[in-house]
Protein backbone atom coordinates (compact mmCIF):
# COMPACT_ATOMS: atom_id res chain seq x y z
CA UNK A 1 0.00 0.00 0.00
CA UNK A 2 1.34 3.32 -1.32
CA UNK A 3 1.37 6.24 1.54
CA UNK A 4 -1.19 8.28 -0.42
CA UNK A 5 -3.17 4.73 -0.13
CA UNK A 6 -2.77 4.72 3.75
CA UNK A 7 -3.34 8.47 4.29
CA UNK A 8 -6.69 8.15 2.99
CA UNK A 9 -7.51 4.74 4.46
CA UNK A 10 -6.20 6.70 7.82
CA UNK A 11 -9.21 9.83 7.15
CA UNK A 12 -11.18 7.31 6.68
CA UNK A 13 -10.88 5.84 9.56
CA UNK A 14 -10.91 8.97 11.61
CA UNK A 15 -14.50 9.77 10.07
CA UNK A 16 -15.77 6.83 11.15
CA UNK A 17 -14.17 7.13 14.48
CA UNK A 18 -15.35 10.95 14.91
CA UNK A 19 -11.84 12.24 15.52
CA UNK A 20 -12.06 15.51 14.34
CA UNK A 21 -8.73 16.97 15.21
CA UNK A 22 -6.93 13.94 13.62
CA UNK A 23 -9.21 14.05 10.59
CA UNK A 24 -8.68 17.79 10.43
CA UNK A 25 -5.28 17.51 9.94
CA UNK A 26 -5.15 14.18 7.50
CA UNK A 27 -7.12 16.65 5.84
CA UNK A 28 -4.99 19.59 5.26
CA UNK A 29 -2.85 16.89 4.27
CA UNK A 30 -4.70 15.57 1.37
CA UNK A 31 -5.70 19.27 0.51
CA UNK A 32 -2.05 19.50 0.38
CA UNK A 33 -0.64 17.01 -1.54
CA UNK A 34 -4.00 17.14 -4.59
CA UNK A 35 -2.60 21.25 -4.57
CA UNK A 36 0.79 20.07 -5.32
CA UNK A 37 -0.84 17.39 -8.36
CA UNK A 38 -2.62 19.90 -10.30
CA UNK A 39 -0.28 22.63 -9.86
CA UNK A 40 2.59 20.29 -11.20
CA UNK A 41 0.35 18.17 -13.21
CA UNK A 42 1.68 14.98 -11.94
CA UNK A 43 0.94 12.09 -9.92
CA UNK A 44 2.80 12.18 -6.11
CA UNK A 45 5.04 8.85 -5.85
CA UNK A 46 5.98 8.15 -1.79
CA UNK A 47 9.05 10.47 -2.18
CA UNK A 48 7.14 13.09 -3.00
CA UNK A 49 4.16 12.67 -0.16
CA UNK A 50 6.97 12.29 2.66
CA UNK A 51 8.66 15.78 1.06
CA UNK A 52 4.91 17.56 1.62
CA UNK A 53 4.84 15.84 4.79
CA UNK A 54 8.16 17.35 6.19
CA UNK A 55 7.38 20.24 5.22
CA UNK A 56 3.91 20.48 7.20
CA UNK A 57 6.13 19.43 10.50
CA UNK A 58 8.71 22.22 9.91
CA UNK A 59 5.79 24.42 9.47
CA UNK A 60 4.15 23.40 12.45
CA UNK A 61 7.32 23.26 14.15
CA UNK A 62 8.34 27.13 13.48
CA UNK A 63 4.90 28.15 14.74
CA UNK A 64 5.52 26.41 17.99
CA UNK A 65 8.40 28.63 18.73
CA UNK A 66 6.41 31.59 17.40
CA UNK A 67 3.70 31.15 19.57
CA UNK A 68 5.42 30.51 22.36
CA UNK A 69 7.08 33.59 22.70
CA UNK A 70 3.78 34.96 22.13
CA UNK A 71 2.87 32.97 25.45
CA UNK A 72 0.22 30.93 23.24
CA UNK A 73 0.29 27.70 24.90
CA UNK A 74 -3.05 26.68 23.64
CA UNK A 75 -1.75 26.93 19.97
CA UNK A 76 1.39 24.83 20.94
CA UNK A 77 -1.08 22.33 21.92
CA UNK A 78 -3.11 22.53 19.15
CA UNK A 79 0.49 22.69 16.59
CA UNK A 80 1.82 19.55 18.63
CA UNK A 81 -1.17 17.54 18.12
CA UNK A 82 -0.92 18.04 14.67
CA UNK A 83 2.65 17.21 14.51
CA UNK A 84 1.76 14.23 16.14
CA UNK A 85 -0.73 13.03 13.33
CA UNK A 86 1.69 13.90 11.02
CA UNK A 87 4.77 12.56 12.00
CA UNK A 88 2.97 9.02 11.93
CA UNK A 89 3.59 8.71 8.09
CA UNK A 90 7.28 9.79 8.48
CA UNK A 91 10.04 7.14 8.68
CA UNK A 92 11.44 5.71 11.36
CA UNK A 93 13.89 9.05 12.93
CA UNK A 94 17.88 8.02 13.27
CA UNK A 95 19.14 7.98 16.57
CA UNK A 96 22.02 11.10 17.76
CA UNK A 97 25.07 8.05 17.16
CA UNK A 98 23.60 7.35 13.53
CA UNK A 99 23.03 10.74 12.41
CA UNK A 100 26.82 11.27 13.64
CA UNK A 101 27.92 8.52 11.58
CA UNK A 102 25.88 9.62 8.29
CA UNK A 103 27.65 12.90 8.86
CA UNK A 104 31.13 11.64 9.06
CA UNK A 105 30.96 9.46 6.55
CA UNK A 106 29.90 12.42 4.25
CA UNK A 107 32.31 14.87 5.76
CA UNK A 108 35.24 11.98 5.02
CA UNK A 109 36.38 13.40 1.74
CA UNK A 110 35.43 17.15 2.17
CA UNK A 111 38.48 19.78 2.29
CA UNK A 112 36.40 22.39 4.06
CA UNK A 113 33.09 24.53 4.41
CA UNK A 114 33.54 24.90 0.76
CA UNK A 115 32.30 21.78 0.43
CA UNK A 116 29.09 22.25 2.67
CA UNK A 117 26.68 22.31 -0.65
CA UNK A 118 28.14 18.84 -2.24
CA UNK A 119 27.99 17.10 1.64
CA UNK A 120 24.76 18.63 2.35
CA UNK A 121 23.10 16.94 -1.17
CA UNK A 122 24.67 13.71 -0.60
CA UNK A 123 22.97 13.70 2.60
CA UNK A 124 19.94 15.10 1.57
CA UNK A 125 19.40 11.92 -1.13
CA UNK A 126 20.31 9.61 2.18
CA UNK A 127 18.65 10.97 4.84
CA UNK A 128 15.44 12.47 3.44
CA UNK A 129 12.61 11.89 6.18
CA UNK A 130 14.56 10.19 8.61
CA UNK A 131 15.86 13.29 10.13
CA UNK A 132 15.69 17.17 10.51
CA UNK A 133 17.59 18.96 8.02
CA UNK A 134 18.15 21.69 9.67
CA UNK A 135 20.09 19.31 12.41
CA UNK A 136 22.16 17.89 9.58
CA UNK A 137 23.14 21.22 8.57
CA UNK A 138 24.47 22.23 11.93
CA UNK A 139 26.33 18.96 12.19
CA UNK A 140 27.91 19.03 8.75
CA UNK A 141 29.04 22.97 9.10
CA UNK A 142 30.49 22.24 12.39
CA UNK A 143 32.28 19.15 11.18
CA UNK A 144 33.79 20.95 8.14
CA UNK A 145 34.87 23.76 10.63
CA UNK A 146 37.29 21.41 11.92
CA UNK A 147 39.11 20.95 8.55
Amino acid sequence: MSLKEQITADMKAAMRAKDMKRLGTIRMLTAAMKQKEVDERIVLDDAQVLAIVEKMVKQRRDSIEQFKAGNRPDLVESEQAEIDVLTAYLPEQLSEEELAKEVAEAVAGAEGPKDMGRVMGVLKGKLAGRADMGVVSKLVRQALMGK
